[in-house]
C-alpha cells in the first residue's frame, strides 16, 4: 500500500504560499530581525539560510543507497543531456527570452535609469535582463534534490548530477555570464561558489553518508526505513518552509515596493523555466529512452536555478540595490511553486516514460499483466 503524505507534503502549495506571506510581513514590521539575520554571512552566504538549506538537504541525502549513486554514474544519457541543456542551451535561451519581453514587449513600461556599482549609469531593463541572464547560468545544485524527491526520481543519478553540475559551473560560469553580459572578464564569487556546494550538498551528503551506515548497523535496515525515515521525513519540508520565510524576510521590502516591476521579470522566467523543463522532459528524455525516475530529475535540474550564487553575483556586479538584484530576487519569488508545478506534471505524466514505479492509476495499468 502506498505511503499517504504528510501534511506538509500533501498542502505544500498552500504552506509555501503562507510562508512567502509570513516572510514578507515580518520583514515589513520588523526589518531590524530581518538585517540582523541577513548580517550573519560568509561571502555572501546567508548562515541561517545555510542551517535550514542543511536540515533540508540531510533528510534526502540519508535515503540515498550508495550502491545506487555506482550504477547511476554508469548511466551516461541523463548526464549528458542535462548538460547539454544548462551550457548549451539554457543561457541563451534565457537571455533571448529576457531581451523580447524586457528589451522590447515591456521596455515601454519599464522607464529610468540606474547607477551600478561601478558608477555607470545604464538603463532599468538592462539591469533587469542581466539578473535574469546571472539566473540563466547558475544550475541548481541543492534545491533539485528536494523536487527529485517529491518527483519519486532517482535520488543517486540526482545527487551525481549535482556534483557534475557543481563542477562545470566552477569553470563556465565566469566566462559564459562575461560573455551573455558584454564585459571583458567578470568578477565571480569563487568563495561563495564553494562554501554553497560544502553547506548545501557536500556536509548533508557525508553526515547522511555516515549515519546512514550507522544507524543501520546498529539498528537494521526495517527500523531504518520504518522508525528513523517515518520521523525525519517533515524535516525536510519544515526546513523548505523555515527558509523561505527567511528569504522573503530579507526582500519583502523590495518586493512589495515594486509590484508591478516583479510581474514583468517574473514573465519571462515563468516562460523560460517552462520551456526549458518541457524540451528536457517531453522531447529529449522520450528521444533517449530514459525511465521516469531518470527523465524527471535529469529535466528539473535544467529548469530551476542555483539563485544564492545569482544573488550574490549580482550585488557584487551591479550592487544590492540593483535592478539586476532585483530580478535575482524574483527568481527566488516563483521558483518554489513553478517547481512545484513542474513536479506535479512529471507524476501526472509518468505514464509516458518506461519502467514508472510510481503507486498511479496510469502506471499500474502499464504493469499489469495481459489477460491470457
Amino acid at each position: 500500500m502506498a505511503k499517504k503524505l504528510n501534511p506538509f507534503e500533501k498542502y505544500l502549495t498552500i504552506w509555501v504560499l503562507l510562508c512567502i506571506a509570513v516572510g514578507i510581513l515580518l520583514g515589513r514590521i520588523a526589518p531590524g530581525v530581518a538585517i540582523a539575520l541577513d548580517s550573519f554571512s560568509i561571502y555572501q552566504v546567508s548562515i541561517p539560510i545555510a542551517i535550514c538549506l542543511f536540515f533540508m538537504m540531510y533528510p534526502i541525502m540519508v535515503k540515498i543507497d550508495f550502491k545506487e549513486v555506482i550504477k547511476a554514474g554508469k548511466t551516461p544519457k541523463p548526464v549528458l543531456m542535462t548538460l547539454a541543456i544548462n551550457w548549451l542551451i539554457k543561457p541563451f535561451t534565457m537571455y533571448l527570452i529576457a531581451y523580447f519581453f524586457l528589451g522590447f514587449l515591456f521596455k515601454n513600461l519599464i522607464p529610468g535609469t540606474e547607477i551600478i556599482k561601478s558608477g555607470q549609469e545604464v538603463e532599468l531593463w538592462r539591469s533587469y535582463i542581466s539578473g535574469a541572464i546571472l539566473l540563466g547560468i547558475a544550475p541548481c545544485t541543492a534545491m533539485v534534490l528536494l523536487w527529485s524527491y517529491l518527483a519519486k526520481g532517482n535520488n543517486g543519478l540526482t545527487l551525481v548530477m549535482v556534483a557534475i553540475n557543481s563542477l562545470t559551473m566552477l569553470f563556465l560560469y565566469a566566462p559564459l555570464g562575461g560573455f551573455l553580459l558584454g564585459v571583458n572578464a567578470m568578477p565571480i564569487p569563487w568563495q561563495t561558489i564553494l562554501l554553497s556546494v560544502m553547506i548545501y550538498v557536500a556536509l548533508p551528503l557525508i553526515a547522511g553518508y555516515f549515519s546512514r551506515k550507522l544507524i543501520i548497523l546498529h539498528k537494521g535496515l526495517n527500523w531504518f526505513n520504518d522508525k528513523f525515515l517515518h520521523y525525519l521525513t517533515p524535516v525536510s519540508v519544515i526546513a523548505l518552509l523555515a527558509t523561505l520565510i527567511l528569504l522573503f524576510s530579507f526582500k519583502g521590502e523590495i518586493i512589495l515596493d515594486n509590484p508591478l516591476t516583479i510581474l514583468w521579470i517574473a514573465i519571462p522566467l515563468f516562460i523560460q523555466t517552462v520551456f526549458i523543463f518541457s524540451i528536457g522532459y517531453f522531447i529529449f528524455s522520450r528521444v533517449l529512452k530514459l525511465s521516469y525516475h531518470d527523465a524527471a530529475p535529469a529535466s528539473m535540474i535544467g529548469a530551476s536555478n542555483h539563485f544564492e550564487v545569482a544573488i550574490a553575483t549580482a550585488a557584487m556586479l551591479f550592487g544590492l540595490s540593483s535592478g539586476a538584484a532585483l530580478a535575482t530576487v524574483v527568481g527566488v519569488l516563483i521558483e518554489v511553486p513553478l517547481m512545484l508545478m513542474l513536479v506535479s506534471v512529471c507524476r501526472k505524466n509518468c505514464h509516458l516514460f518506461r519502467e514508472c514505479n510510481l503507486d498511479l492509476p496510469q502506471c499500474v495499468k502499464k504493469i499489469e499483466p495481459t489477460p491470457l
